[in-house]
């Protein structure tokens, strides 16, 4: 709701500045159509230029990210604290093995049922048991498993940053495509120089439009949606990665609980959950 928020903010100010110190709306209202089209064809047609048919795919789902913003809250670093609390546990008590049962079959597992959100999505999910199922056919060593770890979690986010870095780089061309639509507008522009001094200003302004849009869209739209889908996947990121933390923090042979709190440390400050809280929830589980 804030990007919403904002963009309604920044359109009323800039139109409305302009309105109230005077400006003329007629002109700006009748050649923006045709100007958009203009930048906005010109845009969409380099974006699928520098783009494959997978990454136009993902533009909806990136966009969906932007509006509602990151995807796990303060009790899903809590919920995921407390499933690989279980599983660490359960693997210090009965042994590797007494894993099978859960990552085999996730979704008929007692530990993932407590944990529906977690279960239910596959992309957590299949992380969760791929890297166990590891531990289970026993790569237990600390090293090896942050690297092989660390390496998929980069390439997972260099992927989900794909659109974001493909917006910015649309962004960055839209103030000279608005220079092609407004050197559209002189060359017409030109074209009539032998009519009358106050038509040839109104068909002035609106060239001048193409460079308005151009800026407009760029540093006002198109740029600030590739940073906030940025920051959202990169804020969505840590979740994937506080697994990895505790997983390697296990394999160094620590007990359960401090590998919780370590993985609890590298949770962003605005969702980290307090030791009390994880105390109270760990507590709470039945490993059977």
């Amino acid at each position: 709701m804030l990007l919403i928020g904002g963009l309604v903010f920044l359109l009323v100010c800039v139109f409305g500045s302009f309105a109230a110190s005077g400006g003329a709306i007629g002109p700006l209202i009748k050649s923006m159509p045709f100007e958009l089209i203009t930048i906005l064809g010109a845009g969409i047609g380099t974006f699928a230029m520098a783009n494959s048919m997978s990454d136009m795919k993902h533009v909806p789902g990136a966009l969906k990210t932007a509006i509602k913003g990151p995807a796990f809250g303060r009790q899903d670093y809590i919920d995921l604290l407390g499933l690989l609390f279980f599983f660490a546990r359960l693997a210090q008590t009965q042994g590797v093995m007494a894993l099978e049962p859960h990552i085999e079959t996730p979704m008929e597992s007692t530990a993932f049922a407590a944990y529906p959100k977690i279960r239910d999505n596959d992309r957590v999910r299949n992380l969760i048991c791929d890297y166990l199922r590891m531990i289970s056919m026993n790569m237990d060593d600390a090293f090896q498993f942050d690297e092989v770890m660390s390496r998929e979690l980069t390439k997972n986010l260099k992927e989900d940053t794909h659109v974001a870095h493909g917006l910015q780089t649309l962004a960055d061309a839209l103030p000279a495509l608005g220079i092609v639509a407004a050197v559209l507008g002189v060359i017409k522009t030109m074209g009539s120089i032998s009519k009358p001094p106050e038509v040839l200003g109104e068909m002035i302004a609106g060239a001048l439009v193409g460079t308005f849009l151009g800026v407009l869209l760029a540093y006002g739209m198109v740029g600030p949606l590739a940073g906030r889908i940025q920051s959202v996947v990169e804020e969505d990121a840590r979740y994937y990665d506080l697994i990895r933390a505790v997983l390697v923090a296990y394999l160094q042979g620590n007990p359960a609980q401090v590998s919780v709190e370590i993985g609890r440390k590298d949770i962003p400050m605005h969702l980290m959950p307090s030791f009390q809280e994880i105390d109270t929830a760990i507590s709470e589980l039945s490993i059977g």
